[in-house]
């Protein structure tokens, strides 16, 4: 059997494993998806209308438009603390050193996590956007081609901050900890251009918002699913989101491959 052969073969048997965890354990993801859906109610129906007329919207409808592309990405930080959790289990119960010992392709262990994590996160953000529909989000002016182009920009999205939270969960000693660790992916979409729009913000808080991987990636899925302008945020968001895959993979890669204690 090839090696290519070999990697793909392990690699599906991984995704299956996760995604069966998934299914029988759907807490973890259910309580992760808690949070963006009560955001976006409380600030569409509790702070709505202020909120839109802050924008320059006239009523909340505004301000729906404004928020949902933002929590969407926040769906996508949510949903990948539990991929940190759920590799710290592995490693702590064992099994990712019981895999080490087996004649299977040692990538395919990282690769089925991250897989499995990414289908998972897409699957979430069509639930919040199913929820931000039914409150009144609406998409008239994108083209089918934009629409793809939204998908692929949340599936990149969801590829990098998985493969940092891999990192998260393998370098955690327990699942608290991992949880800890992965908080920051929660926390940076609410201090983004997910709420308000960054020129808003105090002076000295604006390049906090700015220069992070979120506020880009937030204002290119809204130019493409609302036709607002996405300037050079589409490169940028590309530029982080290969630098993170990257470091999030040799930073796996290098805690998997290490000697165990």
């Amino acid at each position: 059997m090839s090696s290519l052969s070999l990697a793909v073969r392990d690699s599906s048997t991984m995704l299956r494993r996760n995604l069966l965890h998934a299914r029988r354990y759907p807490s973890l993801t259910l309580n992760l998806l808690l949070t963006p859906v009560m955001l976006l109610l409380l600030f569409v129906y509790i702070f709505g209308d202020t909120m839109s007329a802050g924008i320059g919207g006239g009523d909340r409808s505004a301000y729906i438009a404004y928020i949902v592309p933002g929590i969407l990405l926040m769906t996508i930080g949510s949903t990948v603390v539990g991929t940190a959790v759920s590799v710290s289990t592995d490693m702590n119960e064992g099994i990712i050193a019981r895999f080490r010992t087996m004649a299977i392709h040692r990538g395919s262990v990282l690769f089925g996590h991250v897989a499995g994590s990414v289908l998972q996160a897409v699957v979430s953000v069509v639930l919040v956007g199913a929820v931000g529909v039914a409150m009144g989000f609406r998409s008239t002016d994108a083209t089918p081609l934009e629409w793809i182009a939204a998908l692929g920009l949340l599936a990149l999205v969801s590829l990098a901050f998985t493969w940092i939270a891999v990192g998260m969960g393998m370098g955690s000693p327990n699942a608290e900890a991992a949880s800890n660790n992965a908080m920051p992916l929660i926390l940076l979409p609410l201090i983004s251009s997910a709420f308000t729009p960054v020129d808003s913000m105090p002076g000295w808080f604006q390049p906090i918002a700015e220069y992070q991987p979120f506020t880009p990636a937030i204002e290119t899925l809204r130019g493409l699913l609302l036709g607002t302008e996405i300037g050079n945020n589409g490169w940028l968001t590309i530029g982080w989101c290969l630098a993170l895959a990257v470091l999030g993979y040799r930073w796996s890669k290098a805690q998997f491959d290490r000697d165990p204690k």
